[in-house]
């Protein structure tokens, strides 16, 4: 199973909808996740419940810019036909006071999984086609491992994440300084003017028990990939520095995977944060045509 070369055409971004994202708390196994839900109007109902995991030291919002248009992932599914749902992981936002130190791999996936059983019930999903997973960074790999123990996952989405580090991974707790900041977000024209100042309200300290347990990610990656058993799209920015995204390590990545499919995507003039980038509506438009051909796929085959 190779990875595919990156496509040599844009596809064409859904126009906004005009819709605002609300706020949504769910019930993460006795704590509680809040973040941020776009709703599709009815009828007939979500057609699969999009859920977003953002990256370390982030917020939900990270899927929810409104800096240039189509920006908002969330607006974007939305318009699709999908319950689009970001959650700020545990150890951000709502759960922060309870977790201070965030949570490990396993945990994150434990409580990711009660909130998806709380989405479901209060929003009447069970009808609807699933859970269709989008994670950046360190999220991409709570995705991963959701999808490799939740039967409910249809397909995977992720960027910012590999499976072999590029950087020390310890400096990912770096505050400040170039050379960190490089790391995170590549050149600052990248992004769309307002970027760094949006930014201020959605970033944050990494929880260091989050960020012990990302430096074990290889190790995880390698014991949990055979076990993804759904569709997975990897996008590596182009100035990506905290992954190996080489053909050789892709070749590799991609091979691990027990998934029927897998799509490795490259992204130009983005760094590491592509949803807040000046590309973000047309990255987004991928990820979700991405999907669009996964449901539609199951579809047939029904």
């Amino acid at each position: 199973m190779g990875a595919t070369a990156a496509k040599a055409t844009m596809n064409r971004p859904v126009r906004r909808s005009g819709a605002q994202a609300g706020p949504v708390t769910a019930d993460g196994g006795g704590v509680p996740l809040s973040g941020l839900i776009a709703e599709p109007a009815p009828p007939p109902g979500p057609r699969a419940v999009l859920l977003a995991l953002h990256g370390g030291g982030m917020r939900a919002r990270y899927f929810h810019g409104e800096l240039v248009p189509g920006q908002s992932l969330l607006d974007q599914a939305r318009g699709r036909g999908h319950l689009a749902v970001a959650l700020d992981r545990p150890g951000y936002g709502a759960s922060a006071a309870a977790l201070p130190d965030g949570v490990g791999l396993d945990g994150q996936v434990r409580m990711v999984r009660a909130a998806m059983d709380d989405l479901a019930k209060r929003h009447r999903l069970a009808a609807a086609g699933g859970f269709l997973l989008v994670g950046h960074s360190l999220g991409g790999g709570v995705a991963l491992a959701a999808a490799a123990e939740d039967p409910r996952v249809r397909a995977v989405d992720v960027s910012g994440i590999g499976h072999r580090w590029a950087a020390d991974p310890r400096r990912a707790r770096e505050a400040g300084g170039f050379g960190a900041h490089y790391l995170h977000w590549g050149p600052l024209g990248l992004y769309p003017p307002g970027t760094f100042r949006l930014a201020r309200g959605l970033t944050g300290p990494l929880p260091s028990e989050e960020a012990a347990d990302a430096r074990e990610w290889p190790e995880r990656f390698d014991a949990l990939a055979d076990r993804v058993r759904v569709p997975v799209r990897f996008t590596f920015a182009e100035h990506e520095r905290w992954w190996r995204h080489d053909e050789d390590a892709l070749e590799e990545l991609a091979g691990r995977l027990g998934a029927p499919a897998v799509e490795i995507d490259r992204m130009p003039g983005t760094g590491h944060n592509i949803s807040l980038s000046r590309m973000a509506a047309v990255y987004h438009a991928r990820v979700l045509d991405f999907f669009d051909a996964c449901l539609a796929g199951e579809a047939g085959a029904a």
